[in-house]
């Protein structure tokens, strides 16, 4: 499977919301490369499970909305 990659714009709301988590339950300040280091790290660890996940949602509602329409894949 391809990595996942994140838009800059969506990697730096991560970042900004892991900033302030830490921040805020840990009283620790988290720099930019520590929260990107995280951020690569669950990518590459949760990524692939939610990819499946969501791959298999999606196949299981089509199947139902084709079964309630009657129609066959």
């Amino acid at each position: 499977m391809k990595a996942l990659e994140l838009t800059e714009e969506r990697r730096a709301t991560l970042r900004g919301h892991l900033q302030t988590l830490f921040a805020t339950e840990f009283d620790e300040r988290l720099s930019d490369f520590r929260a990107d280091d995280i951020i690569d790290l669950m990518l590459k660890t949760l990524g692939p499970a939610v990819y499946n996940q969501a791959v298999a949602d999606a196949v299981s509602y089509t199947h139902l909305r084709a079964h309630e329409t009657g129609r066959n894949l």
